[in-house]
């Protein structure tokens, strides 16, 4: 594979997303681009300025109580958190305080939360932070699965998305197709890359990639 190429948000100029040309398949789609969000997920300043740049958009809606993390968010998410509540955006829980939360998942795939958990997500105001949405198959799955437990979902907010609404739910992003305008995904069935023999480079998700050859 070749090297990184690195983007910067039309949006958010002090944040840096890593990409690397190939042939990837997610669990939902073949795409041309890998986006590795390692440093914006992991490393404190990166994280912090993403949450800084996602906080933007809830500062006059929503009361927020608790923020669902996905894909490794959590780092992003707690930072998101502290941001909400230093600029004032109001929690209705009992503590006045946000709750940082990561999913468990079934068997089948789907979200899950156990007992200790639901108090934070039942007829909570609830933000669901992920790190890349492409199809929205995924995020479609995981808002259905909060208004399962009763959630009143606020807000969409992911590092790139190409859907700008999932569910009936507005998307807010850092990076979209507008930074990387030959970024391309299909259905596996579809994929124009596999048709000319061009081989998968790695098998990817919101957590990293594994090369396959």
């Amino acid at each position: 594979m070749e090297q990184y190429v690195k983007l910067t948000s039309q949006r958010v100029h002090d944040v840096i997303l890593r990409v690397i040309p190939g042939h990837f398949a997610t669990p939902n789609s073949h795409v041309n681009y890998y986006m590795d969000m390692a440093a914006l997920k992991s490393r404190m300043t990166e994280a912090r300025a993403a949450a800084r740049a996602l906080s933007e958009v809830y500062y006059t809606s929503h009361p927020v109580d608790t923020i669902v993390c996905m894909d490794g968010t959590e780092v992003i998410g707690a930072y998101l958190a502290e941001e909400l509540t230093r600029v004032g955006v109001m929690s209705l829980n009992r503590h006045k305080s946000l709750y940082v939360l990561t999913p468990e998942y079934n068997m089948s795939g789907q979200m899950i939360f156990r007992n200790n958990l639901q108090q934070w997500i039942t007829q909570k105001n609830v933000l669901l932070l992920l790190a890349s949405a492409t199809t929205g198959t995924t995020v479609a799955q995981a808002v259905e699965s909060l208004k399962y437990y009763g959630a009143e979902i606020v807000g969409i907010s992911a590092l790139f998305s190409v859907a700008t609404k999932i569910a009936g739910l507005p998307v807010y992003s850092l990076f979209s197709p507008m930074d990387l305008p030959d970024y391309s995904a299909y259905n596996h069935e579809d994929c124009p890359l596999c048709k000319k023999g061009i081989k998968v480079d790695a098998l990817c998700n919101g957590y990293g990639y594994t090369p396959i050859r």
